[in-house]
Formats: structure tokens, C-alpha cells, sequence
């Protein structure tokens, strides 16, 4: 993440404390993950599907549609059926 930001014309530490920042919500998420999970395994099995919907929604909207901007061809979109039966594979193992 920090790149793309000092790329754009950030400063190194910026782009650093933004990225560290960025990070701090993922451990909050987390916790209040656990809290969920100790209370209730039904609410966090929603909450589960409702993030892996919100993964497919941003995968399916965003970024299958920039590979086919990127790459011309058939390859992004091979790419992305096999990504997603080795995620459908790894359910199983």
C-alpha cells in the first residue's frame, strides 16, 4: 500500500503512517471478531458470509474488470476461474 502512495507524490513517512494506520483497523476488526465469535457462533457465521460477499462483490466489480483492461486475451480470465476453484478446493482439504 505504501508504493502507490509514495508514487503519488507522499513522502515516505506519510505513506508509512497511513499504511500503519490502515493496518490498526484489521487488529480492531479482529478483536471485535472474537468478542462476536465468543457470543454467538450463528452471528459470526453471518458475519463470516456477509465479508466473503463483499470479497466477491470487489473481485467481480473491480478487479476482473481491470485485467481485462490490462491484458487482452483469454488469460485474466483463465486466471480468475482457476483462483477461484482453488478456493472452492481449499474448502475441502
Amino acid at each position: 500500500m505504501a508504493v502507490p502512495l509514495k508514487n503519488g507524490g507522499m513522502t515516505a513517512k506519510t505513506a508509512v503512517i497511513y499504511t500503519a494506520l490502515s493496518g490498526v483497523t484489521t487488529g480492531i476488526g479482529a478483536c471485535i471478531g472474537a468478542l462476536i465469535g465468543i457470543i454467538s457462533e450463528s452471528l459470526i457465521s453471518f458475519s463470516l458470509s456477509f465479508a466473503a460477499g463483499a470479497m466477491l462483490y470487489i473481485v467481480s466489480g473491480e478487479l476482473i474488470p481491470e485485467s481485462k483492461k490490462m491484458y487482452q486475451g483469454r488469460l485474466p480470465i483463465i486466471g480468475n476461474i482457476i483462483g477461484f476453484l482453488m478456493g472452492i478446493a481449499a474448502m475441502y482439504v
